[in-house]
């Protein structure tokens, strides 16, 4: 008679352990919302640069030719906007038209408050989604992003 070993049982995700990996494999500072099961992060050393999709379409095939990667980005899809979780190296913005630029292209800069991550429990009021997941601590140049969403503004006023 051969002995037949148990059937593997299915590894399932929960905020708890997807916390986890986010802190020992991405070095990101998230929490878990005990009632919601929302993974959030207080923005500080980690920074996030939030754009429209289409934007971020552009500014992400911008930062792959320049061979930035792997590029960590949160997609918001009911807000159509794409959130790039960068280094904090963001110097305030001193130009007033540059202001008016980005404030008009709706693009955000998140220095502090709250960052929600994706988390697998569903939440119909936040749902946030990986277009690049985070998969090591390596976070883009906020600087470098922001720079790249202007270049992209720039070249569509131009035409």
């Amino acid at each position: 008679m051969t002995q037949t070993s148990p059937p593997p049982t299915a590894y399932t995700e929960t905020p708890r352990s997807r916390c986890e990996f986010y802190r020992r494999e991405c070095s990101l500072p998230t929490v878990i919302d005990p009632d919601t099961g929302r993974i959030t992060m207080k923005a500080g050393f980690v920074g996030a640069v939030m754009m429209p999709t289409e934007l971020a379409h552009r500014v992400k095939t911008a930062l792959d030719v320049r061979g930035v990667a792997p590029l960590p980005i949160i997609g918001h899809p009911r807000a159509g906007m794409w959130t790039f979780l960068v280094r904090s190296d963001i110097r305030p913005i001193g130009d007033p038209a540059v202001v008016a630029q980005l404030w008009q292209a709706r693009v955000v800069v998140i220095r502090e408050g709250d960052i929600a991550l994706p988390s697998p429990v569903p939440d119909a009021l936040m749902t946030r989604t990986w277009i690049s997941p985070a998969i090591s601590k390596f976070r883009p140049s906020g600087a470098v992003v922001l720079e790249c969403a202007r270049a992209c503004l720039q070249r569509q006023h131009s035409r």
